[in-house]
């Protein structure tokens, strides 16, 4: 449980697709001038990563690593088909947003109208392949951290679209300076709150290591110190006494 928790919470704020990897900018700075097309956007890029990610994972374990063929037979055993890597996880995310698509269109046609060729080019959008890539380099053990590390990445991506989206909401009728204006000052504002994000950087990277436990000889050496210490204040203190009475 501790582990999940530790996952999810530094996916979103440590390792935040867009604010720590810059991942996903272009759809990010496109669609994030009104609210509830950032939502709608967000929404369909938690579903997608939350879906393609732990069967990406599954085609990593069972199909793309060295070894992973071994279910078939001991023959099997050595073949390693991670040059496909690539292929099969766009395969994977390109059906996934297909389907993310033709829902959007069927039961929100003004979402889809409004988000136009963003949707469909979440299907390149470097963020969703990332996720995948990410999950596969940090050899993430077991489908329920890989789900866990998708959806906490989507989450992530969204809080960042939809900050953004609010504050770009209401700086239309701030005096913003001729020259900044439009993506000038989104990006000076997204370098912000980036390093905002990155001040949540000590939250889950501090020491873990329990204490150690004292020994023989820590103990006798610890005491010796402690007497040493008593010695030289006692030598103080009748320094201090002899030039009181000299005086």
């Amino acid at each position: 449980m501790i582990e999940h928790l530790e996952l999810f919470f530094k996916s979103i704020f440590i390792d935040n697709m867009v604010f720590a990897v810059f991942l996903g900018m272009c759809s990010y700075l496109a669609v994030s001038k009104k609210v509830s097309t950032a939502v709608g956007l967000g929404a369909a890029v938690i579903f997608v990563l939350g879906v393609t990610v732990p069967l990406n994972w599954l085609l990593d374990q069972y199909l793309l690593k060295d070894g992973a063929l071994v279910w078939l037979g001991p023959e099997y055993a050595d073949y390693n088909l991670s040059f496909l890597s690539f292929i099969l996880f766009i395969a994977t995310i390109a059906t996934m947003v297909q389907l993310v698509e033709i829902m959007v269109e069927k039961f929100s046609p003004s979402l889809y109208n409004s988000l136009g060729i963003f949707l469909p080019l979440i299907a390149v959008n470097c963020a969703i392949l990332g996720g995948s890539l990410f999950m596969q380099a940090r050899e993430i053990p077991n489908l329920g951290l890989a789900l866990n590390y998708g959806v906490s990445s989507g989450i992530g991506w969204f809080l960042a679209i939809l900050a953004i989206a609010a504050i770009r909401e209401k700086i239309r009728y701030s005096n913003v300076p001729a020259p900044l204006r439009g993506l000038g000052i989104t990006f000076i504002i997204t370098g912000l709150m980036g390093i905002g994000f990155q001040s949540f950087g000590g939250m889950l990277t501090g020491d873990n290591e329990p204490p150690e436990e004292p020994t023989a000889t820590t103990t006798a050496k610890a005491k010796e110190e402690k007497e040493i210490k008593k010695e030289l204040e006692d030598e103080e203190k009748t320094v201090s006494y002899n030039e009181v009475i000299n005086k």
